[in-house]
């Protein structure tokens, strides 16, 4: 009898095991090679788990498809993964990403002396007699609050400034198009983002370096004033900037460079603009006001994204990063359909993401980054 009754009371317990095993979540899949060989021996996390989040962001079904990650931690390659079709020698559109490198090559100009940020924007036309637009000073320009006309995201497409300027009737001369129109708020008054104000700053800056009108002397000063000042100093050999015919750099949307050369320039703004070799190539004061919150809008600086909860909610709960999750001190670059360079100084972390994902797509999508981020601690 005193063998029955284990016997009896692990039977009843049987149903109980089943209902709970029922219940709980599969186990996941083994890591593949591919996974783990992504992962460096020393990459500063515990390795299993950052291959299995590097993982997720190229398999999960909702996120879209990842073409490219490279995580730099503490100045060492911690992971690097590409999905099927690219490499470390795929150049990759920046779309959008491109402003933040369009702001560093306004700051060299600043520190140069060749441009004031406080003072009326040196656009001739805005400088008559009369003129609204006079007010309006590079530093509204690169915090997005310039006023001007503008609609980002049209419904149809062409209904998109930025579409008719890239596309259609300011293709040619994109900065002219842009900066012939009116003002729709006061300077300052509000933020609005705008790809078109960052082709004015850009061509601000090809006037500041030569007065000629000639298309190929205008680019040709731009591109060579950024290889030796900027590109060469990082190594980031692969860049390739984009012109429109009249010689301005598409500063808001049009530069190409692979993975690892996106993380570089992450890492030179972590670094507070010093290279590689130790040349500060933009003053550090520079890069502190790209990461200082605009005063109309918490989420930006100078044409950087700032990991800062917005002062007013968006109506659909949306936020382009994820403060509740990551450092507020951490910023980045963001393109467009879900190119990323995240740079986060307290975690001395910068994480880059590029590929293809839509808008339904890239919430879960921060969130899954913001999942390797935390792998990491704050310093």
């Amino acid at each position: 009898m005193s063998q029955i009754r284990p016997l009896i009371a692990a039977t009843l317990l049987v149903p109980s095991l089943v209902a709970c095993s029922e219940g709980a979540p599969p186990p996941p899949e083994p890591l593949t090679a591919e996974a783990l060989a992504a992962i460096a021996p020393d990459a500063g996390a515990p390795r299993d788990q950052l291959a299995r989040q590097v993982d997720d962001l190229f398999a999960m079904e909702d996120l879209g498809e990842t073409r490219a990650v490279v995580l730099i931690a503490d100045g060492e390659l911690a992971a690097e993964r590409y999905g099927e079709g690219y490499d470390a020698d795929t150049r990759f559109v920046s779309w959008s990403m491109a402003k933040t490198v369009t702001a560093v090559l306004i700051g060299m100009l600043v520190a140069d002396g060749l441009l004031n940020i406080d003072e009326p924007a040196p656009v001739d036309q805005w400088q008559r007699t009369g003129d609204p637009r006079a007010d309006i000073t590079l530093r509204h320009l690169l915090q997005m609050r310039a006023g001007l006309r503008h609609t980002e995201a049209g419904n149809p497409p062409y209904e998109s400034s930025e579409v008719r300027m890239l596309f259609l009737d300011g293709r040619d001369d994109m900065a002219r198009w842009a900066r012939e129109q009116p003002l729709e708020a006061e300077p300052g008054e509000r933020f609005e983002y705008s790809s078109n104000t960052t082709v004015i700053l850009a061509d601000i800056a090809a006037r500041a370096l030569t007065d000629s009108e000639d298309p190929e002397t205008r680019r040709r000063a731009v591109a060579d004033y950024l290889q030796e000042r900027l590109f060469g100093p990082l190594g980031m050999e692969s860049i390739v900037p984009e012109f429109d015919a009249s010689g301005t750099l598409i500063g808001g949307s049009l530069m190409h460079a692979t993975a690892r050369d996106w993380a570089r320039f992450g890492e030179f703004l972590r670094l507070k603009g010093r290279a590689p070799g130790g040349e500060q190539l933009v003053p550090r004061r520079w890069v502190e006001a790209m990461v200082t919150p605009s005063p109309v809008a918490a989420q930006y600086g100078f044409q950087t994204w700032l990991n800062r909860p917005l002062e007013e909610p968006r109506e659909d709960g949306s936020h382009p990063l994820f403060p509740e999750r990551a450092p507020q001190s951490l910023f980045a670059m963001i393109g467009h359909m879900g190119q990323y360079v995240f740079v986060s100084p307290e975690q001395r972390l910068t994480l880059v993401r590029l590929g293809h994902s839509d808008d339904a797509e890239r919430p879960p999508l921060l969130q899954q980054a913001a999942d390797v981020l935390e792998l990491y601690p704050q310093r």
